[in-house]
Parts: structure tokens; sequence; C-alpha cells
């Protein structure tokens, strides 16, 4: 499967706070993208590891990506292994991204700066035609995105540029919210922990709109980029 945008998390609802209203905005132009998710969020203090598959999956259909698979790595305990590297390799070279969307290079979570660095070292691995994979019986062929952005989560990072989610807001919610364990929920009976407070929960509103006033729109989400962004022209900026 070929596909246009992969999206990498640490963990499930990773990719959806990051950057779901830029796949959902991408995939509204007709774009087609993929997730995929390094580890089962089994040490998430609610919920349980069946809960997450199930929201994870209840959050791909609310975005409409085309496909979200999970690589079963040690929730809290990644580590930039070999092992883990060829995994991410598979899925590279089984989905032929043009762009790869990871984590943020620093943050609260450690899995989250870790799984950065990962996806970033497997992207180049991925290229390299003396490295050999076979999935699913089948000889792979190499293949290496050509960029690589990495989403803001909880710290904030100065982004490098913004996407413009205005119409989309509301969906990047929603996919948010299909992970009904984690977060804001009145009516649980479960321990309370950062995400789960209301105000995280008015964060994906807020935050968003403030990354808009800085970048002149109404909503927006904010990316780092590995190498320097070259534009052909001033289309689509906004002014």
């Amino acid at each position: 499967m070929k596909i246009d945008i992969l999206a990498f998390g640490a963990h499930p609802d990773d990719v959806e706070l990051g950057c779901g209203g830029t796949i959902a905005k991408l995939i509204s132009e007709g774009k087609t993208c993929a997730i995929v998710d390094l580890t089962k969020g089994e040490l998430g203090t609610r919920g349980t590891e069946q809960t997450r598959k199930a929201e994870a999956m209840d959050a791909a259909k609310i975005l409409g990506v085309a496909a979200r698979e999970n690589l079963g790595m040690k929730d809290g305990f990644l580590e930039n292994s070999e092992e883990y590297q060829m995994r991410i390799v598979k899925m590279i070279r089984k989905y032929r991204p043009e762009i790869v969307l990871a984590n943020a290079i620093d943050d609260r979570h450690p899995d989250h700066a870790k799984g950065a660095k990962l996806v970033s070292d497997a992207c180049f691995l991925a290229g390299l035609r003396k490295i050999e994979t076979v999935l699913d019986g089948e000889s792979q062929e190499v293949w290496r995105p050509k960029h690589i952005f990495h989403y803001i989560q909880w710290k904030n990072i100065e982004p490098e540029f913004c996407i413009d989610i205005s119409e989309h807001l509301d969906k990047k919610v929603e996919a948010c919210m299909a992970f009904k364990t984690q977060f804001y929920d009145p009516a649980s009976k479960e321990p309370e922990t950062p995400i789960t407070s209301k105000d995280f929960y008015e964060s994906l509103t807020y935050r968003a709109q403030d990354l808009g006033r800085l970048s002149g729109v109404a909503y927006a989400e904010g990316f780092t980029s590995e190498k320097l962004i070259s534009l052909k022209n001033f289309d689509g900026i906004v002014w």
C-alpha cells in the first residue's frame, strides 16, 4: 500500500493529540494517511490494553485513515535498538510515505522523545539497500521518506511551521475523545492523571487557537522539521 503520510505515535492517542487536525485536513484534500502506534499504551493509569485498542480503532475511523497498526513495543521502555528500528523500517517500506509525522523531539513523557529519535533513525535505515527486510513472506524494496516532521505534545516547543486546521478542529477533538478512558470524564471513578482534567480537554482548543493567533488563522497545529524547508513560491502562505 502506497500512502502519502505515515504518522507514528509512541502511544495510541499521541497522533490524535499532536496532529489529528492535520491528518483530518490532509485526508479531506485527498491525501492518504496511515497511523502506526509503537506501543499498546499498556502502562496507562486508566483503561486496559483492550479498551485502548478499541479506542484507537474508533479514532482511526473518525479521522478516516487508510490503516492503523500497532508494533507492540514495550510501553515506558522504548529504546533505540536494532530490533525496534527494524520493526519501523518494515512499516516505512510497506507504506512508502512521502512524509512521516513523529513524536515531539522533547517532552514530558520519556517515550515521546525516544520514539521521535527511533522513527527518525529508522527512516534513514529504510533507504539503505544492504538492509534487507521481508514482510508477509515477500522481500521489501527500499524506501526513504522525503520529510520527517515532529508534532508538538505536552511541552510548548516553538514550531518551525504551522498547519491551518481551522476547519478540522472539531474532528481532531472528536478523535481524541474517542479515547474515552484516557481523558476528561466527570463520571469516571478511576484515578486522576494530568491528561484527565477538564483543563487538558480545553487545552486541545486553546493551544490550537493560540498557534492560530500567532500564525494568522483561527486554529493551527505546530511542527518542527529535521531539515530546512524550501518553498517553490509563496502560494499557500497565510499573510
